[in-house]
């Protein structure tokens, strides 16, 4: 038996061929295709990615030397981006572009900041279950904006899917939405298995509800869960599989990635915290009884693992905030310049250097020195839920070498810890503690970033054998759909396994980042202040 885990991210499609044990035999991607304008306007092609997911899984099938035939199913994840589409499928344009090949909008978008904030000041009861503020990065504001600005487009679509849904429903012809998508993302009510009416009345789109909300889903299914007769020969043909091979109800990306990692330990997951660590970051947090933290998504119901609260947060710039902080620097072209020598990606080629220029790798952070970096670029997800937030970078010199290079670095990745360390706290204070970080995603697969990771937060950060646990975490849904396993939680058991525990230091590193931490907490104050002011 064999199974497919695809993974839709920001920047590509990538697929993943497992066996039933959760080792991957091989893997690919392809590209996606990313327009930005003014506006905070960020779009894609629901048909380019469809494209891109064909490729990657035929490439990966071709290098795992598979039989397709042997293929016992197909899980999908991807970012909890909007699909906009027309009747019989066509995409719609979303933006001023006026190209209807730019459906999506894509989560990072944030052109509906005015209408989330309306709907915030309206207060309604459903936003209990998103932390009590909701984000420009869901869809009901997304929504609000089309209907609002584009509203010859409104009317004229179908179907409004999040992203993981459309893929599924292109692969199998099943318009069932995942819980995962429209609980976290859509305001729906698991718990309760409803829509509320009155919130969509309330926020300006009670179209939606007048129609029993036909063009936003109304059957809804656990992740893994089989869907439909499986890939339809027209979905086989795109993919070279076999018609009717399972399809299962997927998850957004960060979620796949929790499915992948907080199984591994063997032990209770809810004193496992998911992070992953990609272009944005995600934390995953699951809980028998909801919790309900202030500025953290959620409580959702069965949004990851079936019958659990789940506590969602994150970093709306993560890896992403890296790249751009690097970007700032003048010598940043000729440290990209060696890594592209050395084969390597920049932010891998200054990992490298620090490693080499510590004692150990705890001994990183006395590379930053007087260099502190808030690096909220895109807004503080959690726990202020604050889409204006920005990033400060305080004690710059003028320096202009590599070393001054790999200060900014290290001090822009403990900023990630510190925001990281933030959630922890916050949600500890509100009943949700937890004994460990699971780390997935490609900005975190360095041994420094995990130790200076550990370190920044104060808590044993813990890699699995997986190398790509989102692609795994997806495959585990494809096993639950092919009847291999009776659940998520027996094929996570199953199927991961711890590799790596990188504990916090025990020594005068404490010190060090407590007070640098404290530092973080100050400038985020200090940029309240002068927002306030100015």
């Amino acid at each position: 038996m064999y199974l497919i885990g695809i993974d839709v991210g920001t920047g590509s499609a990538r697929a993943g061929v497992f066996d039933a044990q959760g080792a991957m035999l091989a893997s690919a991607k392809a590209d996606v295709t990313m327009w930005r304008e003014a506006g905070s306007v960020v779009e894609q092609s629901s048909d380019q990615v469809w494209e891109a997911v064909c490729q990657s899984v035929k490439a990966a099938v071709a290098a795992a030397g598979v039989d397709p035939a042997q293929v016992s199913g197909v899980g999908f994840d991807a970012t909890c981006s909007l699909v906009v589409l027309g009747a019989g499928g066509a995409p719609l344009a979303v933006g001023p572009s006026g190209d209807p090949a730019r459906n999506i909008i894509v989560w990072m978008d944030h052109r509906a900041v005015a209408q989330a904030e309306r709907i915030n000041a309206i207060g309604h009861d459903v936003l209990k279950y998103v932390g009590g503020v909701i984000s420009p990065e869901m869809e009901t504001p997304k929504l609000l904006w089309l209907r609002e600005n584009r509203p010859a487009i409104f009317d004229a679509a179908t179907d409004f899917f999040d992203l993981a849904d459309f893929l599924t429903w292109k692969a199998s012809g099943s318009r069932a939405r995942s819980t995962c998508t429209v609980t976290c993302k859509w305001t729906y009510l698991a718990h309760e298995k409803r829509w509320d009416a009155g919130y969509f009345q309330q926020i300006g789109l009670g179209v939606l509800a007048d129609e029993g909300f036909a063009r936003i889903g109304t059957e809804m299914v656990e992740p893994g869960t089989a869907l439909a007769e499986g890939l339809t020969p027209e979905a086989a043909l795109d993919l070279g599989l076999r018609a009717g091979t399972p399809v299962a109800a997927g998850l957004i990306d960060a979620h796949a990635g929790g499915v992948g990692t907080v199984g591994a330990m063997g032990d209770d997951v809810t004193e496992n915290m998911a992070y992953v660590f990609g272009t944005s970051s995600c934390t995953m947090t699951t809980t028998a009884q909801p919790q309900f933290v202030p500025g953290v998504w959620g409580p959702y119901f069965s949004a990851m693992l079936p019958d659990m609260w789940l506590n969602e947060g994150g970093q709306s710039a993560a890896g992403a905030a890296i790249d751009h902080l690097l970007k700032l620097h003048p010598a940043q072209p000729q440290a990209k310049t060696a890594a592209k020598a050395a084969g390597l990606p920049l932010a891998v080629w200054l990992a490298n250097q620090a490693a080499e220029a510590a004692a150990t790798p705890s001994d990183a952070v006395d590379l930053a020195g007087g260099v502190h970096v808030v690096p909220e670029f895109l807004g503080n997800r959690a726990p202020f839920a604050d889409p204006h937030a920005r990033a400060l970078i305080a004690g710059l010199g003028m320096e202009q070498d590599l070393t001054s290079l790999v200060q900014l670095y290290v001090a822009g990745l403990c900023g990630i810890g510190y925001g990281l360390r933030q959630i922890i706290d916050t949600q500890a204070a509100h009943g949700a503690k937890v004994q460990r970080v699971m780390i997935s995603g490609g900005a975190g697969q360095h041994d420094l970033v995990r130790q200076v990771l550990a370190d920044s937060t104060g808590i044993t950060v813990v890699a699995t054998e997986a190398d790509e646990p989102v692609l795994l975490g997806s495959a585990i849904l494809a096993a639950v759909a092919a009847g291999r396993y009776s659940s998520i939680p027996q094929a996570m058991a199953a199927m991961s396994r711890p590799k790596q525990s990188f504990a916090p230091s025990a020594g005068r590193h404490i010190a060090v980042h407590d007070a640098r931490y404290a530092a973080f907490k100050a400038l985020q104050t200090a940029a309240r202040l002068v927002r306030a002011l100015t």
